[in-house]
């Protein structure tokens, strides 16, 4: 069944009609700010790569209602015709901010924000949700992965293990960008220059009457790109043998070289091992080894630190699916809303303190040492709020104030950049591989103690003494309208 509908219908359905009543209440054109961010850095570890602000920038362009769309709400005989009336001539104004993709991100801090009437801010909340929790979500993995492979070049494979074709594409974009030297995934080339690479699969040797035949024949096909699986049958009694063989009657002979063998199962650390050795040994110092097989961060970690002779890593399910942990947990949450003009901070209470929401319109400001370059803490402050970054600066954490820090020689830099101002586009994203080039940029000044795996630092990100002001007395005020 070939799916062809609207974005602007994949929405939570409470959308509408919270939509619907904001109109009837009076409250279509009340000014409102949203916070996305995120809660948990996924596998516990100490950050995230944003990513997916491609996609909101390209749902909210193309934000309208069709006849079908306004047709079909009508028959849930839910909905006052002015709202049915005013979504069929839908025209966005909000202003949107949002931190650029490739920047290392914490928990609570706004990825995005959105500014504008009450309706508007509201219906862009599914999207905006869809395209930053997956696609942060997958660049988060595949940071992990290619900082395990030290240099390595690590290939995105996960094409056939996502979930459906739009997580396939927007995936292999979100790995690229993180750090993935390309994709198996030929689209991705097409629609964002991300090198498209593959061999072959077991198939291909099977529909020949042997291995060497096989290999043989991809060999005269691709003299060029000749990177033979070698784990059909048996790596080194049969795989690697036949390739030397290969390489040398039919490969050679025409100038060209065996590029690779890629092994695809069994000990890869072992087989790695012995087959360097017998790659040498015939001369082929310069084949590359390439290995694949449900690799992850850890499993890669593990097979170097045994030795292992991969020189390049194609890594498909565990990536695209970040199977160790699929969720990234962003949330969607009205921080402020216009009263006489006015903007007032709201705050979401909870019994669970880390869904306590944080008040107000933000900026988030990030401080860098002068001297190393590292960063040093993000203080998430009210908007319009003054610093003098010239002169040293405390900083407290926010749910033990008594922790203090004063940070000195630093500079401070805005986080969120405008998107969207009064509804039209006044920014314009960059190319994937910029997005990428700068993604390793900033990754290079997190502290390698942020950045480990297991038992992480964590990284100051800290409010203001005013933002923690508000939110507090905001907390005092809702204990006493509960009467506690």
């Amino acid at each position: 069944m070939n799916l062809i509908y609207n974005d602007a219908m994949l929405c939570d359905f409470y959308e509408f009609t919270m939509g619907n009543g904001y109109l009837k209440h009076g409250k279509k054109d009340t000014v409102s700010c949203f916070d996305l961010y995120f809660r948990k850095v996924p596998d516990q570890g100490g950050f995230a790569i944003a990513a997916g602000l491609q996609s909101v920038i390209d749902y909210i362009k193309n934000l309208h209602f069709s006849k079908e769309d306004i047709d079909y709400l009508r028959s849930k005989k839910l909905f006052d015709e002015e709202f049915l009336a005013y979504l069929a001539t839908f025209e966005f104004s909000c202003d949107v901010r949002a931190i650029p993709e490739g920047t290392p991100v914490f928990p609570n801090e706004p990825i995005v924000t959105v500014k504008g009437p009450a309706i508007q801010a509201q219906l862009l909340e599914t999207m905006l949700l869809i395209a930053i929790n997956h696609q942060s979500l997958i660049a988060t993995k595949a940071h992990r992965i290619v900082k395990a492979a030290k240099g390595r070049p690590v290939f995105e494979f996960g094409s056939r293990r996502a979930q459906g074709n739009n997580a396939a594409i927007l995936g292999a974009r979100a790995a690229y960008i993180a750090g993935c030297a390309g994709t198996a995934c030929a689209v991705c080339e097409q629609l964002y220059g991300i090198p498209a690479v593959g061999t072959m699969a077991h198939s291909w040797i099977q529909m020949f009457d042997s291995e060497y035949e096989a290999f043989r024949a991809y060999a005269e096909q691709y003299p060029t790109a000749c990177t033979l699986l070698v784990d059909t049958y048996n790596v080194l009694k049969s795989g690697i043998p036949n390739a030397i063989r290969v390489h040398k009657e039919v490969l050679e002979p025409r100038g060209y070289k065996l590029n690779g063998i890629r092994i695809d199962s069994g000990d890869v650390a072992y087989l790695s091992k012995k087959a360097r050795k017998m790659l040498d040994e015939a001369g082929l110092t310069d084949c590359k080894i390439f290995a694949s097989n449900s690799l992850d961060e850890y499993i890669i970690r593990d097979i170097l630190s045994q030795g292992a002779q991969v020189d390049i890593f194609g890594v498909g399910e565990r990536l695209i699916t970040s199977k160790s942990e699929p969720v990234f947990g962003g949330v969607y949450k009205v921080v402020a809303v216009e009263e006489d003009g006015e903007m007032i901070p709201k705050i979401k209470c909870s019994e669970n303190v880390e869904k306590i929401t944080n008040p107000c319109e933000k900026e988030i400001w990030r401080l860098y040492s002068n001297t190393t370059g590292q960063m040093l803490a993000d203080l998430i402050a009210v908007r319009g709020e003054e610093f003098d970054f010239t002169k040293p600066i405390e900083l407290f954490h926010p749910d033990f104030p008594w922790k203090r820090k004063t940070f000195e020689n630093y500079t401070a830099k805005k986080l969120l950049v405008p998107v969207f101002e009064k509804g039209k586009q006044v920014y314009e994203s960059p190319d994937a591989k910029a997005i990428k080039e700068y993604c390793a940029e900033q990754t290079s000044h997190l502290w390698e103690e942020v950045a480990r795996f297991e038992n992480p630092e964590q990284y100051y990100v800290d409010l203001s003494q005013k933002l923690w002001d508000i939110k507090r007395d905001l907390l005092m005020k809702a204990n006493v309208k509960q009467g506690n």
